[in-house]
């Protein structure tokens, strides 16, 4: 069942339309990644679904009822945007937000999370002494006190080290498997493709792709070689067949010409220099949004 559903959705700031005739659905109890360049669309959406903006024209429901209506689900919403009150210690914020949101023991809730995210040394702390990402922990659990339906979340891993990447990351699949759908939007490619159920990705305000990752790499085959060798990138100077090679220093992600046989291009590697790697796959997400978003892209995303 699709708690959310957007259908033909427009959003214009005068001249400029920032989300054009969008449609989408989102299932209930999945994780789905909103991805796209900035200036795509993605937050703007994200507001309309919050009843932040009204869209010009189209329809939002959420669980089946009109966004002019009052949707019967709870929804936390962390914004690319933080906002939290300085001079308020941890647990008195914590407090305000839950009982702002009509959460239900609040207390145990507040005591709960702090031990979660490894902040209950500070609840009687003033926010303003916070690190970065103490704080960008501290937004997340004001955001999930309330036990939300839907969980929106703009840019949640930002200004995270890997620990507490990793933690917030294991929190996210918690609420997934206690029934919350996860909306979140991210320039992550690499977490997108391992967290999320669905991606959506939106550039020039236009839907450009929607669904599983792997209806979405179908979509482009198996056109990409990945290989490590002892020359590196230099071994793919002269070698025809080739339309991009992508280069990570010990591995380079090439894209190989249609009608190519990638074994053609690891005998002609094979007569310059040593392969210790050679792998024939699909594209990455991230090497599927550069072909879309980049400036010398060669396909046409609203084809």
């Amino acid at each position: 069942m699709n708690i959310i559903e957007l259908s033909g959705v427009t959003k214009t700031f005068g001249s400029v339309t920032a989300v054009n005739d969008l449609s989408l659905s989102v299932p209930g109890k999945s994780i789905y990644g909103f991805i796209g360049p900035n200036g795509s669309g993605k937050t703007t959406t994200i507001r309309m679904i919050m009843k932040i903006m009204y869209p010009d024209k189209g329809t939002i429901r959420i669980n089946g009822m009109d966004q002019n209506g009052r949707p019967p689900v709870r929804i936390g919403y962390l914004p690319e945007e933080r906002g939290l009150y300085k001079k308020m210690k941890l647990g008195e914020l914590l407090q305000f937000h839950g009982e702002l949101n009509e959460g239900t023991d609040i207390k145990r809730q507040v005591d709960f999370w702090l031990d979660r995210l490894d902040l209950t040394a500070y609840k009687e702390k003033k926010v303003e002494t916070l690190s970065k990402g103490m704080k960008q922990k501290l937004q997340f659990i004001a955001t999930i006190l309330h036990k939300p339906d839907i969980i929106i979340l703009d840019e949640p891993f930002g200004g995270l080290d890997p620990v507490n990447s990793e933690l917030l990351k294991d929190v996210i699949l918690d609420l997934q498997s206690h029934g919350a759908t996860i909306i979140f939007s991210t320039h992550d490619m690499g977490m997108a493709e391992k967290m999320c159920d669905y991606i959506f990705m939106i550039y020039k305000g236009c839907k450009v792709l929607d669904g599983t990752l792997t209806s979405i790499q179908d979509q482009y085959g198996n056109d990409t070689i990945r290989v490590q060798s002892e020359m590196g990138a230099a071994a793919f100077l002269g070698i025809t067949g080739i339309e991009k090679v992508n280069d990570y220093g010990k591995l380079q992600e090439v894209r190989v010409a249609s009608r190519i046989d990638p074994q053609t291009i690891l005998s002609e590697l094979l007569k310059k220099t040593r392969i210790t790697r050679f792998e024939i796959t699909k594209p990455s997400l991230n090497d599927i949004f550069i072909r879309i978003a980049s400036p010398d892209r060669k396909e046409d995303p609203h084809a």
